[in-house]
């Protein structure tokens, strides 16, 4: 039933009570309304499948609410909010190849790191070294596709002139498509800032870039410049992650009229009258953790449960997780609180009887205590710096 409380949808039990009710209200009170009666077996046929109705109604009640939608409902509401979801992406990187100088290695080279291979986007020709350098995307998509340096080495359509193949840098960029949780809290930042012309408004805009991780913006309305450079009458942005031009059309879009955005890194973007404007902004400042997890298992612990522990860290803090997929974690100057790494692992991983987590800022002095971040700077940990030890 529907009123000023919300939406009770009615059970089974709740249906099968009042139904039974009826029946003795209708055929009398010494109806036989029990489980082996016949009318009291009709009863539960009609009670379960109306409970299913009940069940459709609640679920189209919450599916208008974008707190509450999942899945292609909650697609629809997120435009509403000024973003839409972060679909799965296939990572790119570059391979050096080998062989022939002058050769040209035509697009669609299939190279490999085991069962993970990649295809050339484009013709490279060797130069006379016999080496080129070419831009390779995961024929698979996904976090799959993201492997460490010097790992693809396998050449899969072989070529006598093609004698070998390496990757002098990590493939990035592959991610599953984002969940209904990740693309609620998202949705909840930028449909803070819907307007335009205030700092509230610039960071959402931010972070509707699919590669931000984490933005922050101040503003300075005195009358000396502030601790981090910022000029009088000027907003500074501090970014982690997205492409410089992506950055500034994105300050530009939001930022007052004549107010100056300023930073270490600026770039030339025209207005809508075709005029170049400058527009400035920071890169953040990462600060790369450490954490030593010691956890008491159970035997509902999984068999790739070390992982979960430290994706479940991972998702909490920031950075990459054991399949090199980038999560954005906490925002920019967030404390990092080590008691939310607890609880990020017990919530989270099945098995877990109890945790004990320190963090650190070096990888040699550890400590169960919270870390400060300044706001200009980003916490972020990689799955590789969190070591896992496990009592039985």
């Amino acid at each position: 039933m529907l009123d000023e409380n919300g939406f009770k949808r009615k059970t089974y039990d709740d249906l099968l009570t009042d139904m039974s009710a009826k029946a003795k209200e209708m055929f009398g009170a010494n109806a036989n309304v029990s489980e082996r009666a016949v009318l009291g077996i009709l009863i539960r046929i009609m009670a379960w499948f109306l409970s299913l109705a009940w069940m459709a109604i609640e679920q189209v009640y919450h599916a208008a609410y974008r707190k509450s939608a999942e899945g292609a409902q909650l697609d629809k509401l997120l435009p509403l909010a000024g973003t839409t979801r972060n679909l799965e992406e296939y990572a790119y990187g570059e391979v050096t190849l080998t062989g022939t100088p002058n050769y040209t290695v035509e697009s669609g080279f299939l190279v490999s790191k085991d069962d993970i291979q990649f295809e050339t986007i484009e013709a490279v020709t060797l130069d006379v070294n016999g080496q080129g350098t070419v831009e390779i995307v995961c024929t698979e998509i996904g976090p799959i596709g993201n492997v460490e340096a010097n790992s693809i080495t396998q050449i899969v359509n072989t070529d006598a002139n093609v004698t070998s193949v390496t990757n002098a840098k990590a493939t990035s960029g592959g991610r599953n498509k984002e969940t209904d949780l990740e693309a609620r809290e998202r949705s909840n930042i930028t449909v803070e800032g819907q307007g335009s012309g205030t700092t509230a408004s610039v960071r959402p805009e931010l972070l509707k870039i699919s590669d931000v991780r984490a933005a922050r913006v101040i503003e300075n309305y005195g009358d000396e410049p502030d601790e981090f450079g910022t000029p009088i009458r000027s907003i500074q942005a501090f970014v982690l992650g997205g492409s410089d031009e992506e950055v500034a059309q994105a300050i530009l879009n939001k930022k007052a009229g004549g107010i100056r955005p300023h930073g270490t890194t600026f770039v030339q973007i025209p207005d809508l009258s075709g005029d170049l404007k400058r527009i400035g902004f920071t890169r953040a400042k990462e600060v790369n953790l450490f954490a030593r997890v010691t956890i008491t298992k159970n035997s509902s612990f999984e068999a790739d449960g070390e992982n979960q522990v430290k994706n479940a860290i991972v998702k909490y803090i920031g950075g990459a997780d054991t399949n090199n997929q980038l999560y954005a974690g906490l925002n920019m100057g967030e404390k990092v609180y080590y008691s939310q790494c607890i609880k990020a692992v017990a919530m989270n991983v099945p098995g877990i009887v109890d945790v004990d987590i320190e963090l650190s800022k070096d990888g040699v002095a550890y400590s169960s205590a919270n870390i400060d971040i300044a706001i200009n700077e980003v916490a972020q940990i990689s799955s590789n710096n969190i070591e896992v030890n496990s009592n039985v």
